[in-house]
C-alpha cells in the first residue's frame, strides 16, 4: 500500500467522523422544523446535487453485479441505516442508540472476515472493542439518564449498526472496480433516494420550502447537505477503499467523543469526570484496535516479502 495515500485515507476517515461527529447540533435545530424523514431525503437530495456539479462524468458500470452492489449500498448505507437509526430515537433513548450502534465495527470485522475473507477478529482488536463500548457507555449514560431497555427501539439501533457494517463491506468491493470516488458516492446516494421514495409516501412529509427562508435552517441543512453528506460520505468511501473495512470502521468509536466535546465547545456544556473517563478508555480502545489492523498488515508484508524471496 502506498504510504501516502495510507496517510490520506486516515486523513479522510478521521476528517468524516470529526463531521458526524458535529451534525446531532444540526439536526436537533432542524427538527424544530422538520421531520427526521425530511431532513433525511432534503440532505442527501443536496448532497447528490452537488456531487453531479462537482463531477459531471457519468459512470458505467461493466455489469449488472456492479450495478446490484451499488443499489444494495444505497439501500443499507443511506435509507435503512438513516431510517432505522431516526425510528430507533423514538422508541429508546439516545444513550442506548449511541451505545448500540457503537458495535458497528464489530460487525463490520465479522462480515469482512465472513464474506471477503479478511482476518478473523482476534483478541487484540476484541479487547479494543470492549474498551471502546465501556467508555462509550461511560459517556452516554450519565446519571440523569441510565440504561432503560426497549427491545423496539433497541433493536432497530442494532440493525442499523449491522447495515453500516454492510455498507462498509460493500464499499470495498464496489472500490475494487475502480470507478472514482464522487461518482461512486454519487451513484449510492441515488439509490438511497430511490429507495427513500416507499417511505415518503408513506410516512408525513412535507416539501414546505418556505422552512428555508429562515437562516438558520438553510445553514444547517446545507451543512448537512454539502458537508456530512456529500463530502464525507465521498471521504469515508476513500479511507475505505485505502484502509479497507476494518480499519476505517473503528473509527466510529470516536463519534462521542466528538459528540462531547463539540457540545462543550459550541453549547457550552460541561464534561462531567464521568465523561473525561469515558472519552480516555474509548480513543485508548480506537488505538488499540488500530494497533491490531497495523500488525496485521505488517504480518501480511513480511509474508509476501518471504514468498517473494523463496
Amino acid at each position: 500500500m502506498n504510504k501516502q495515500n495510507h496517510l490520506y485515507g486516515h486523513l479522510a476517515a478521521g476528517f468524516s467522523i470529526f463531521v458526524w461527529g458535529t451534525t446531532f447540533i444540526s439536526t436537533k435545530v432542524l427538527l424544530e422544523a422538520f421531520t427526521p424523514l425530511e431532513i433525511l431525503f432534503f440532505r442527501f437530495l443536496i448532497g447528490y446535487a452537488a456531487l453531479w456539479l462537482a463531477c459531471p462524468r457519468l459512470l458505467h458500470t461493466k455489469n449488472r453485479t456492479q450495478e446490484v452492489l451499488f443499489a444494495a449500498a444505497g439501500l443499507c448505507g443511506v435509507t435503512l441505516y438513516f431510517l432505522m437509526e431516526n425510528f430507533a430515537l423514538t422508541y429508546t433513548l439516545a444513550a442506548n442508540v449511541s451505545v448500540i450502534i457503537a458495535v458497528a465495527p464489530f460487525f463490520t470485522a465479522l462480515f469482512d472476515w465472513l464474506f471477503l475473507k479478511g482476518e478473523k477478529p482476534g483478541p487484540r482488536f476484541l479487547a479494543g472493542f470492549l474498551t471502546a463500548i465501556m467508555g462509550i457507555a461511560l459517556i452516554s449514560f450519565q446519571k440523569s439518564s441510565g440504561m432503560k431497555l426497549n427491545p423496539k427501539g433497541d433493536f432497530l439501533a442494532l440493525a442499523a449498526a449491522m447495515t453500516w457494517a454492510a455498507y462498509s463491506v460493500i464499499t470495498r468491493k464496489i472500490g475494487e472496480y475502480g470507478h472514482g470516488t464522487v461518482e461512486t458516492t454519487r451513484r449510492i446516494f441515488f439509490y438511497g433516494l430511490l429507495f427513500m421514495i416507499p417511505a415518503l409516501a408513506v410516512l408525513p412529509f412535507h416539501t414546505g420550502l418556505y422552512r428555508l427562508a429562515d437562516t438558520k435552517n438553510l445553514f444547517n441543512i446545507l451543512f448537512l447537505g454539502l458537508g456530512a453528506s456529500a463530502l464525507c460520505f465521498a471521504t469515508w468511501n476513500f479511507a475505505v477503499k485505502e484502509l479497507g473495512t476494518v480499519k476505517t470502521s473503528v473509527y466510529i468509536y470516536a463519534v462521542p467523543v466528538i459528540t462531547v466535546v463539540s457540545s462543550m465547545l459550541l453549547l457550552r456544556e460541561r464534561i462531567s469526570f464521568q465523561s473525561a473517563c469515558g472519552i480516555v478508555l474509548t480513543l485508548a480502545g480506537l488505538m488499540v484496535s488500530e494497533s491490531r489492523t497495523q500488525s496485521h498488515g505488517f504480518r501480511l508484508r513480511c509474508r509476501k516479502q518471504g514468498s517473494a524471496q523463496n
